[in-house]
């Protein structure tokens, strides 16, 4: 079954949401991901989650935030990605457990609506602990803030940092910087294993 591409009515403006269905069988749940600030959901880390994931039974909804589908490169506010994110998850969950995440900026989103979402767990691509150069100006509130277990998986020459694992986290390295690019093999599968954990 090919991809369905749908456009949700929003507090910011229209989203877009194009839906992958998993590969054999009735979905497992749905895997909900997020761009980053200033790419697409054509990301090759985006992309290389989404085929794990769907081959670990879970439906993938990528979402295009609604400043990306007006055109705009330029990120909107916090709030405003919130606002948007929630909307989109209230209207595309229907009855399946939602595992929401993202890459960069997307995971940040992921992170911060999971409790209003109900999502069950989080997938981090390349979580920006801070701005680089900028230890001091850490993110991990946000990180730690979804409540709910979480995979990061994180290039070892990241200058965005490198989270700990911690409670409900687990925290996997890969070769390469922030951009996960030079290790497909090693994210689909961090991605397939920890999804086909999950108790959904």
């Amino acid at each position: 079954m090919s991809a369905a591409v749908r456009e949700i009515d929003t507090p910011r403006g229209p989203a877009r949401v194009t839906r992958h269905p998993a590969t054999s069988g009735a979905p497992r749940g749905l895997l909900l991901l997020g761009h980053g600030a200033g790419g697409g959901v054509e990301a090759p880390d985006l992309v290389v989650a989404t085929g794990a994931a769907t081959a670990a039974g879970f439906d993938v909804g990528l979402v295009e935030q609604p400043y990306r589908v007006a055109g705009r490169r330029a990120p909107a506010p916090a709030g405003h990605l919130d606002e948007a994110w929630r909307a989109v998850a209230e209207a595309v969950r229907g009855e399946l457990p939602l595992v929401q995440g993202g890459r960069s900026s997307g995971a940040r989103v992921a992170c911060r609506t999971a409790p209003a979402t109900g999502a069950v767990a989080v997938l981090c691509l390349a979580f920006p602990l801070h701005p680089p150069g900028k230890p001091e100006r850490t993110r991990l509130p946000e990180l730690a803030g979804a409540g709910v277990p979480a995979l990061v998986v994180q290039g070892r020459s990241d200058r965005f940092g490198i989270p700990d694992d911690g409670p409900g986290r687990r925290v996997v390295l890969l070769d390469g910087d922030h951009g996960l690019k030079k290790d497909p093999a090693g994210l689909a599968g961090a991605v397939r294993d920890w999804l086909a954990g999950l108790p959904v």
